[in-house]
């Protein structure tokens, strides 16, 4: 059985831990994470003894390896550090998206697994659903042609953009990365799994539009618990947190972002001081809330990405138009139109009708762990779908795009030097 230790016990640390123990290949017996509370539910849920969990990930990683991997879920600033010093360990890696928030950090992180041979499997989830299992099988086996153009729609949620994006961790790209990076590394990933090629040009075009002081309602307070318009806003914190309360999911995520007193007591306390109960238009946060990405490749094929706050919290949307035919999927369903037969097929994928991660992201997550158990347990590295280089390069894609945004340009991809893995 392969044995793993946890870095950083909040969502996405959880999120895995339990996929361990309930795929039953993989076993967490150390965990490190600062918060007492968090340490402690998930060293009693694993049966960790009080001598493997430690108050940070140096502590951990400052003895003798512990376990065959480590899964490092860290916020995003921190994950350079712990993955570079636990590859020197010899641990295989887990890393949660993004690898880090710049260029350089990545590529160390890349360099260190493969200098000491080990495995690197950044958390690219959307690789691994049955849906994108359907659609690149369709897309390999020439059923609609070459591929001329990708539409790519990433719905990030208007009330998940106000959580996360505006009063939560991925506010202040200095503090996190940014939108792009933070959110849609998947997607400009994904793009690049589906075309099987990277782009060799990239614009985008994004910016903070809504989430402003200017955008408030007259009379608008600077928390909803005083707000006399807050029944009629989208963005009410009141709404949306209370209304987690008595439903499983919900409280896993978001509410436990928030609090871990899942009372109505508990919830409306946390809104009167903490920063989740914040007007989403009195807020310090300064990531866009929509962008658009247009990529061209070698080929002179192109592909583009929204990602826009303004949508329900639904699966990607996807069109993709090839020389024999065309797929639009919803993340769900494929819908392949023939251009010979001109008849149109519908495929309905194993893939859950929700897609935050407070399900495991239709099914990518569960899949993603089991596919890094695998390579561990066999020492197979091509059973995870990115190595670490791979992924780097992915990440590049958002970087370059990032500048092509800053600037106004249309930006060759940035490739930047080999990492041999």
């Amino acid at each position: 059985m392969v044995t793993l230790a946890v870095i950083g016990a909040g969502l996405r640390g959880i999120g895995y831990a339990q996929q361990a123990l309930a795929g039953g290949r993989a076993r967490v017996v150390a965990v490190a994470e600062p918060d007492p509370g968090r340490r402690e539910r998930l060293a009693a849920e694993h049966g960790i003894p009080p001598e493997y969990a430690f108050a940070g990930w140096q502590e951990l990683l400052a003895v003798p390896r512990l376990a065959d991997a480590v899964i490092v879920a860290t916020q995003d600033r921190m994950h350079l550090e712990p993955a570079v010093r636990a590859a020197e360990l010899g641990y295989h890696i887990l890393l949660e998206k993004p690898m880090a928030p710049t260029e350089e950090q990545a590529a160390a992180i890349a360099e260190a697994a493969g200098r000491h041979g080990v495995i690197l499997a950044v958390c690219h989830v959307m690789r691994y659903t049955p849906y994108t299992r359907a659609l690149k099988e369709l897309i390999d086996g020439g059923r609609i042609g070459q591929i001329m153009n990708i539409q790519h729609l990433e719905q990030v949620g208007w009330w998940h953009q106000a959580h996360s994006f505006v009063r939560g961790n991925w506010s202040v790209e200095a503090e996190s990365a940014s939108m792009l990076l933070a959110k849609a590394c998947h997607d400009l990933d994904w793009i690049v799994h589906i075309n099987g090629a990277l782009p060799e040009r990239i614009s985008s075009f994004g910016n903070l539009v809504h989430f402003r002081a200017e955008s408030a309602p007259p009379g608008a307070a600077k928390r909803c618990l005083d707000c006399p318009i807050e029944p009629a806003c989208p963005y009410s914190a009141k709404r949306l947190y209370l209304g987690c309360l008595g439903d499983p999911d919900k409280e896993y995520w978001p509410l436990s972002a928030v609090t871990s007193d899942h009372t109505e007591a508990g919830v409306l306390a946390a809104l009167r001081d903490g920063p989740y109960g914040r007007c989403v238009y009195a807020c310090a946060n300064d990531v866009a809330d929509t962008q658009v990405v247009t990529m061209e490749f070698a080929d002179g094929t192109s592909a583009t990405c929204t990602v826009t706050a303004f949508a329900a919290l639904e699966h990607r949307k996807t069109r993709v138009f090839g020389t024999r035919g065309s797929i639009e999927g919803d993340g769900v369903r494929l819908t392949v139109h023939d251009f010979v037969t001109d008849e149109i097929t519908e495929i309905v994928t194993t893939a859950g009708q929700d897609a935050s991660a407070a399900t495991g992201h239709g099914g990518g997550d569960a899949a993603l762990l089991d596919a890094f158990v695998a390579a561990v347990a066999q020492g197979d590295p091509t059973l995870v779908l990115t190595s670490g280089t791979e992924s780097l390069a992915t990440h590049r894609v958002v970087w370059t795009a990032e500048r092509a945004r800053h600037t106004g340009t249309v930006t060759p991809l940035q490739k930047g030097p080999a990492i041999h893995a």
